[in-house]
Order: C-alpha cells, then sequence, then structure tokens
C-alpha cells in the first residue's frame, strides 16, 4: 500500500470510539505511515466526506480499485 491510494475499512480488530467505529465500510485515503507497539506498521487514512482522520493496521483494511 502506498500514499495517496483508495483503500476500504473492512473489519475494526479492537475497540474503538464510535466516532471511529462509524468508519467502517468507508473508504479514504493512504495520507502517511504510523510505527505502532509492535504488531506491524499502521496507516493514518483521511475520509475525504468531512476530512476526519485516523490509523488502522493494514489489517484492518483493502484496496480499492
Amino acid at each position: 500500500m502506498e500514499i495517496g491510494q483508495k483503500v476500504k475499512v473492512y473489519r475494526l480488530r479492537d475497540r474503538v470510539s464510535s466516532e471511529v467505529a462509524k468508519r467502517l465500510g468507508k473508504v479514504g485515503v493512504i495520507k502517511d505511515y504510523k510505527m505502532t507497539d509492535g504488531s506491524g506498521v499502521g496507516v493514518l487514512i483521511v475520509f475525504e466526506e468531512d476530512n476526519f482522520s485516523t490509523w488502522f493496521f493494514e489489517d484492518e483494511i483493502k484496496l480499492v480499485q
């Protein structure tokens, strides 16, 4: 996955806030990478509909073609 690619949130690994949970099934754009606590690399996603941004693990998102 690369910065600028569109992705869809298809699952949530952990319990999250309602603000993040409502992004399930939504499409956003990768803006950056984030180092996590040893569980892998996260990606910062920005949702264009409301400019909300948060990070997800790579196994929580899929590329949109």
